[in-house]
């Protein structure tokens, strides 16, 4: 029987949903004490001083933590530089002060850490601590930062401008002088909220007797986090030990270092005693963002719709400081937003901006989504324009099957793919010639209708030293099965793949494999769990030391089943003579064997352990095509989504329920982007949207059940053919949506309207519409 292939549902869930997950919120330890983090309520201030006297004299607070007591003992938050083949052109990054040093850069910033007996009397005692700010005029418009108007938000750098990258490829001028048609547009990409359903935490522990420091953190990489607090708390790596138990959710903001997780080792290690923190939902909307960007886009078409060449200018809103993955998806943005396209020629500029709102950095997708969106609603632009069908001019577009592997504009390689098939899919799934009929036959006493449809790529496997994964495979007497690996999952559900992978290659249920992650002690190399990583990288490494096991197993079987090594059959929790089928013993005899030394070959080593690494040549790209149906109410503007297809080649699948679920949960993310979610910030700075009172992430009933189909086309880059599947969803969905709701527009004269497309902003722009046809004006080609 091949488990590989087949829809199981995932081993992890029955002790999640009953109740007996373990997260970092149910650490517990005796004479536990408890943090609170007093934060800035000012985007923009200099400290004149902090007094915390009166917080220390309240009962049961322990400890009051400022810059004062950690200036000289703790450096600053390192940000990961752009090296090799996503080097920029100019980086000024101001790292992230672990509690603000003379001035404060945005609302919610950390200033001072309470430590009390219990967590209502540290969170009484952040109430206590007098700031005495000095406001300053808050730098918000990233177009005014990047034209380095005053203020300057960190004088040491002189400027606002954090970061510039330019790509450049083939004869633009040449191209817009032969083309018949230019489309101009801008685009803004709000910020968001990740909002996992689990916020932040961290528990340390430090043990004198074995001068041990055991930490818990609810994050995505526990060897990368592990690597910089031994850095940061210049702690000995092997006296140092981090675990990730149940993670839930993360979409990226668990991939950075935060102050909380360095400043509550140190504690545990000065105090004496274990210290927990967990992040409230307010403190976790305002800790870090992702998205925000401005793009201006020209592109050069024929009037068949064929593009020339695109020139961009990207101005990324990057916060007031950078985290470890904040220049990440500004440079994607560059290098993927050709997407599925054959675009001879760009001229595409990158500026990252400082301003004084929290960071950004990798958000689910990080960069694609964003890339996307401006290509695709730019070809709907194109269509509209040229009176061409928006699915004929993304088929001329096209890379062909016969060009892979391709390499884009952007220097970006593309391992393989058939666009137009999955396309083709998706609108046989949706009946698009069957809608496109409907909305021309609608009456003006029904709501407005529209279709709208994107394409997208997706690279996946991320880039340098963490396209590799290690792996270990042990194998016991008694045939029990266990897979350590370095891929830390939060809700992926890998285990459940890697079980289906041992069980395929070793003939047994994935039932008798155990798989272990999370924890630095027994798993201890790795590089966690990103850019939709798990199953390219790390599947790929347990492959590898998979098919060493079968070697060793297949040459010990030959021998006590008398036959050649190529004829040993591993099936069904059996081992047996394929030549001879009654020779045959179960999985657990040969094991065993593997531990008896008389009955091994002498070129054969006693016992089952195997480990091994893989690197990833180059990232895998994934493709897709959405397509969209929406109503919108003529007198209140509301969008309802009366379908959504959705088919993606995410190549070699080995469980379609875990694909399933990540492209539904991708498509409510785009959806959100779509219509609802914005991090919004009032003139004076203040964030208006800080809390899921205000942040609308969509309901239930307000996602609707997709059609979902696969086209299974195997990488070459791996040797499981995976391609990525985790983000891919998040990447054409906003597009889709917004295009179908434009589409709706169209008869309006509403040519574009920035997301979120909320019931306010379509009635706005469909009243305007209104009252100019009522003055006898032309209708506004802006919206």
């Amino acid at each position: 029987m091949s488990y590989v292939g087949r829809a199981l549902k995932r081993f992890e869930d029955p002790r999640l949903v009953t109740g007996h997950g373990f997260f970092v919120g149910d650490v517990s330890r005796p004479d536990m004490l408890h943090a609170a983090m007093l934060r800035s309520v000012h985007p923009h201030a200099r400290i004149r001083a902090v007094d915390v006297a009166a917080a220390l004299q309240l009962p049961g607070v322990v400890a009051v933590l400022t810059a004062a007591d950690i200036t000289g003992v703790l450096p600053d938050i390192p940000t990961r530089a752009m090296v090799g083949e996503r080097t920029v052109d100019e980086l000024h990054a101001p790292e992230h002060p672990l509690l603000a040093r003379g001035k404060v850069c945005y609302v919610g910033q950390p200033i001072a850490l309470v430590v009390a007996r219990d967590l209502y009397s540290a969170a009484e005692g952040t109430e206590h601590i007098t700031v005495d700010y000095d406001p300053l005029a808050p730098v918000l418009d990233p177009l005014e930062a990047a034209r380095d108007a005053e203020p300057v938000v960190h004088e040491a750098l002189g400027t606002n401008v954090s970061m510039r990258l330019r790509q450049r490829a083939g004869d633009l001028e040449g191209a817009f002088a032969r083309a018949d048609h230019v489309i101009r547009q801008r685009y803004l990409v709000p910020r968001l909220a990740p909002a996992p359903l689990e916020t932040r935490g961290v528990v340390a522990y430090y043990r004198p007797e074995d001068n041990l420091l055991t930490v818990w953190n609810s994050t995505q990489a526990p060897y990368r986090l592990k690597h910089y607090l031994s850095h940061l708390l210049n702690w000995p790596d092997d006296r140092l030990r981090v675990i990730a138990p149940d993670v839930g959710g993360s979409f990226g903001v668990k991939d950075c270092i935060f102050p909380e997780d360095v400043l509550i080792p140190y504690l545990a290690l000065r105090l004496g005693c274990p210290l927990r923190w967990i992040e409230d939902r307010r403190e976790n909307m305002l800790a870090y963002h992702g998205r925000g960007h401005n793009l201006d886009v020209e592109v050069a078409v024929k009037r068949d719709g064929t593009i020339l060449g695109l020139r961009g200018c990207i101005v990324a809103d990057l916060g007031a400081y950078f985290l470890l993955t904040t220049s990440s998806a500004p440079v994607n943005v560059c290098r993927r937003i050709t997407g599925p396209y054959h675009i001879p020629t760009i001229d595409v500029e990158l500026v990252g901006v400082v301003t004084n709102k929290t960071p950004n950095g990798a958000y689910r997708g990080t960069g694609s989504p964003e890339a996307a969106f401006c290509m695709e609603r730019t070809l709907d632009l194109v269509a509209r324009d040229l009176g061409l069908d928006p699915v004929e001019v993304r088929r001329r577009n096209f890379i062909p099957p016969d060009a892979f592997p391709y390499r884009s504009a952007t220097g970006l390689t593309y391992d393989s793919g058939h666009y137009a098939q999955a396309l083709e899919r998706a609108l046989e799934l949706v009946d698009y010639a069957g809608w496109r009929d409907k909305a021309k036959r609608r009456k003006p006493d029904q709501p407005l209708l529209g279709i709208g449809l994107a394409t997208f790529t997706k690279s996946s496997g991320a880039a340098g030293e963490h396209r590799i994964e290690a792996a270990r495979l042990t194998i016991e007497p008694s045939g029990r099965i266990d897979v350590y690996t370095g891929i830390s999952p939060h809700g992926q559900g890998s285990a459940t793949a890697f079980a289906q992978l041992v069980a395929d290659a070793l003939g047994v249920s994935p039932a008798q494999v155990q798989v272990h992650h999370g924890d630095t002690a027994i798993v201890p190399f790795g590089e966690g769990t990103s850019a939709s990583r798990g199953l390219i990288v790390g599947g790929s490494a347990i492959y590898a030391v998979l098919q060493e096991a079968r070697r060793k197993l297949a040459r010990l079987a030959s021998q006590l089943l008398s036959c050649a090594p190529e004829d040993v059959r591993f099936e069904d929790g059996r081992v047996c003579n394929t030549q001879k089928p009654e020779a045959q013993m179960t999985f657990a005899h040969l094991a065993a064997a593997a531990y008896d030394r008389e009955s091994l070959p002498e070129d054969l080593d006693i016992g089952l352990d195997f480990q091994g690494r893989y690197a990833l040549p180059s990232g895998p790209i994934s493709f897709g095509a959405h397509v969209a149906v929406v109503e919108v109410d003529r007198e209140t503007g509301r969008v309802d989504i009366v379908r959504y297809v959705g088919v993606h080649d995410c190549g070699r699948i080995v469980n379609p329920k875990l694909v399933e679920g990540q492209i539904l949960g991708g498509i409510a993310q785009g959806i959100g982007q779509a219509l609802s979610e914005a991090m919004i910030y009032s003139q004076e700075g203040q964030p208006l949207t800080g809390s899921l009172l205000d942040y609308a992430i969509p309901k239930a009933d307000e996602v609707p059940t997709p059609i979902l189909d696969t086209v299974e086309i195997p990488s070459p880059t791996n040797p499981l053919g995976a391609k990525g599947i985790g983000s891919v969803s998040t990447v054409p969905s906003p597009a889709a949506v917004a295009n179908a709701v434009l589409d709706a527009l169209s008869g309006f004269g509403v040519r574009h309207l920035d997301t979120p497309l909320t019931p306010e902003k379509i009635w706005r722009a469909l009243q305007s519409t209104v009252n100019n046809a009522r003055r006898g004006d032309a209708p506004s080609l802006e919206g």
